[in-house]
């Protein structure tokens, strides 16, 4: 028995696997190509980042619908993570340098800093 997420473009997949056979099942849809997601320590909540800068909440026990948490202003998201322990704030940061804190019930920002550097992956 295997449970599984995955993203693509704007849609968030369910794969059920048991021995040889699977079920696939479409989550949801935000309709802006998911850059990132991450579980939360407890596994209750994803937290999805979008190419455009938007993150998501999804609680995938409850099966609804992605919740738009916050749109960045002045740049776009390049990661975003939870901050343990718990699931109640999340870190991100942006291309431009700027890191936040933010409340994940209301998307609330708490605190920010900017590090004078543009950020990139590699």
């Amino acid at each position: 028995l295997y449970f599984s997420f995955f993203a693509q473009e704007g849609m968030l997949f369910f794969y059920h696997i048991k021995d040889e056979q699977y079920e696939m099942k479409i989550c949801t849809d935000i309709l802006q190509p998911i850059s990132s997601l991450i579980f939360s320590p407890d596994y209750t909540l994803l937290l999805l980042a979008t190419e455009q800068g938007t993150i998501y909440t999804y609680k995938p026990a409850h099966s609804g619908e992605a919740v738009k948490l916050l749109d960045a202003c002045s740049s776009c998201f390049l990661a975003a993570d939870f901050l343990t322990p718990g699931n109640k704030y999340c870190v991100s940061v942006t291309i431009s340098g700027e890191v936040q804190v933010w409340f994940l019930e209301d998307g609330t920002c708490l605190s920010k800093l900017n590090l004078d550097i543009e950020v990139h992956v590699t």
